[in-house]
């Protein structure tokens, strides 16, 4: 099975530790499918890490749930991965599974554990955002990352766009056809599981807009978004993947926004 078949969804291992949470949470996050995920969200998080980041370096998957991400990272980068999530379910599939990665540490009381600041040469963040229920909590995560960066060191977040709500994706739907959400609005989120059923989850709706000025006040700066295409993917993306669906409602409308940022 390609790589791209399993992986992190919306909002897995999110630190908030409530929406996957336990042993039970844990394997069904696992079984996410997140097929728009790899073909507009993670080849395109480490296209924006590759001229960043050497082999041996350090970069931190802030959030990495059962690994899946972290591992390929490692696998394609060369770079030293270690993962980091609230959930000790979570590591724990990811320690047995993800063999590429150097380490894994729990994050408590929004701190993660056994690393020190600047020791990270890069912070990957995917879908963990849409998991926090505060303005506040967003600052926390960002200012935790912070603190992991040295100084000059990037950060690359992949996010879903609530303004692309009802809309239904390969492996995603953000809420409900025809609503409009405020920022921090409670929303369902549908992701489709490898066995072709649908898992609902609550997040939040965060705007992508609002991550400029959030990250800002945390210390970074040269914040940039991007909205990968079905075109693009074409050249970066799994080509197994890419052929093995028509991709109509991601071609119409990108649902996926990569931000970057690099620690002031």
């Amino acid at each position: 099975m390609s790589d791209w078949s399993q992986g992190s969804g919306p909002s897995g291992g999110g630190p908030d530790g409530t929406a996957w949470s336990g042993r039970e949470g844990a394997q069904a996050f696992a079984a996410v499918e997140a097929a728009t995920d790899w073909l507009l969200g993670y080849p395109f998080v480490l296209r924006a890490l590759a001229g960043r980041i050497g082999a041996g370096q350090v970069l931190v998957d802030y959030g990495c749930g059962p690994g899946k991400v972290a591992d390929h990272a490692a696998r394609v980068l060369g770079a030293r991965v270690l993962g980091a999530d609230t959930s000790p379910q979570m590591l724990e599939l990811a320690r047995a599974s993800a063999t590429a990665v150097a380490g894994f540490h729990l994050v408590e009381n929004g701190r993660v554990t056994g690393l020190p600041d600047g020791c990270a040469d890069a912070v990957m963040c995917n879908h963990v955002l849409a998991s926090l229920p505060t303005e506040d909590a967003l600052l926390g995560v960002f200012g935790e990352i912070r603190r992991l960066l040295r100084p000059g060191a990037p950060l690359v977040l992949l996010t879903t766009d609530p303004a692309c709500s009802g809309t239904e994706y390969a492996s995603l739907r953000i809420g409900e056809p025809g609503e409009v959400y405020a920022p921090g609005d409670e929303v369902t989120v549908r992701l489709r599981r490898t066995d072709g059923t649908w898992q609902e989850m609550r997040n939040h709706a965060w705007p992508v807009s609002l991550y400029p000025e959030l990250l800002e006040r945390a210390r970074f700066r040269d914040v940039g978004r991007h909205r990968p295409s079905v075109e693009e993917a074409l050249t970066v993306a799994d080509p197994d993947l890419v052929a093995a669906r028509p991709w109509s409602a991601e071609r119409a409308r990108p649902p996926l926004v990569v931000t970057t940022a690099s620690a002031a």
